[in-house]
């Protein structure tokens, strides 16, 4: 055996390579790649007998090349409003992702959360490396939607204002909150509280946008229809938490003729609400009923189970997902989509004591 001379060092092999994997299977350097990117294109004995070898040479593909190569992803992003902690307390996007993560699961794609950077949604879109973006809850006449249409990235806008040139997907929120303004008024109840999520700083100078202009929009129409107005109810602004829930609703009861209904733009403000209530000896509904929107899981074992207004959430990230995909996909773009809501009458509502 020829011997090794003094403090030579053993030769270290470096990653196996594509080439590697080619020559332990007996196959082209192409073959290699067709069993990893496009495996229709050679038979399964063929793509069994690669991927063998590659698992006992220990070969992964460079997937950051390929994406580079390619100039795509194979990744949904959702672009988001709110930090991801906030976001995450809201059972709401649990249900919408489920959604968009069927289409994912279905196509092949994977899925990244985009959050703002720095409090900026405008700086996060340079750093997600997706092939489009869900866009969700953000106004249409803002710096996002303009640079995702200058960077010719597909996207669909989800809870936010039609915008002309790209698809979207909403829900009919003028129609559940007048539904469900009419049916407290057909009760008998006058004294009404809304506890709305928090419009933003622009307010005073833009008025309501998208879904919450709607839902406004609606409650508007039928206090119109009971010879009422705005004026004529009160109104709490909040993070739509359950903990500000909670706190809007120990404010509003504390006045010399509180509500004796309360109108919840959300089902985690109206869980907040009822706990507020019970805290305070309250009987809900004996004495305050309670509304949401939203219809979450929660809602139907909720004690008492909650009259809610029902939007298809899981349906409406589906319907987003594949709207994206067929963006991505240079199909026919879609419409803009609309989908109905329905009240939900459950045990937290009653005629005023």
């Amino acid at each position: 055996m020829p011997s090794r001379r003094t403090g030579e060092q053993p030769r270290r092999r470096g990653k196996p390579t594509s080439s590697d994997v080619a020559a332990a299977a007996g196959v082209s350097r192409s073959a290699v790649s067709f069993a990893f990117n496009n495996p229709q294109r050679i038979s399964t004995a063929t793509r069994e007998r690669i991927l063998a070898a590659a698992q006992e040479l220990g070969y992964a593909p460079n997937t950051l090349a390929r994406m580079l190569q390619s100039g795509a992803t194979q990744s949904l992003g959702v672009l988001l409003p709110q930090r991801l902690a906030r976001i995450l307390e809201n059972p709401y996007y649990a249900r919408f992702l489920m959604g968009v993560g069927q289409v994912c699961d279905q196509e092949g794609y994977t899925l990244l959360l985009t959050p703002p950077l720095q409090d900026s949604v405008l700086k996060a879109i340079p750093y997600a490396a997706v092939d489009g973006f869900i866009v969700c809850g953000l106004e249409t006449d803002r710096g996002e939607v303009a640079e995702l249409v200058r960077r010719d990235i597909p996207f669909v806008l989800i809870d936010s204002d039609r915008y002309e040139n790209a698809p979207s997907v909403d829900v009919d929120d003028h129609g559940g909150a007048r539904e469900v303004t009419r049916y407290l008024l057909e009760l008998g109840h006058r004294r009404l509280a809304v506890v709305s999520m928090d419009p933003g700083p622009d307010r005073a100078v833009r008025g309501y946008r998208g879904p919450l202009a709607r839902r406004m929009a609606g409650i508007t129409e039928a206090l119109a229809e009971a010879g009422l107005s705005l004026a004529d109810i009160r109104l709490a602004e909040v993070p739509v938490t359950r903990t500000d829930g909670y706190r809007a609703t120990r404010a509003l009861m504390t006045g010399p003729q509180p509500p004796t209904a309360i109108l919840a733009l959300s089902d985690v403000l109206a869980y907040g609400a009822v706990d507020a209530l019970q805290e305070l000896g309250v009987d809900v509904p004996g004495e305050v009923s309670v509304t949401g929107f939203d219809d979450l899981a929660e809602s139907a074992w909720f004690r008492p189970r909650l009259t809610t207004v029902r939007q298809p959430i899981v349906t409406k990230g589906r319907t987003a997902a594949d709207f994206l995909i067929s963006a991505i996909r240079g199909e026919d773009q879609h419409p803009h989509q609309s989908l109905g809501t329905s009240l939900i009458v459950r045990d937290s509502t009653a005629k005023p004591a």
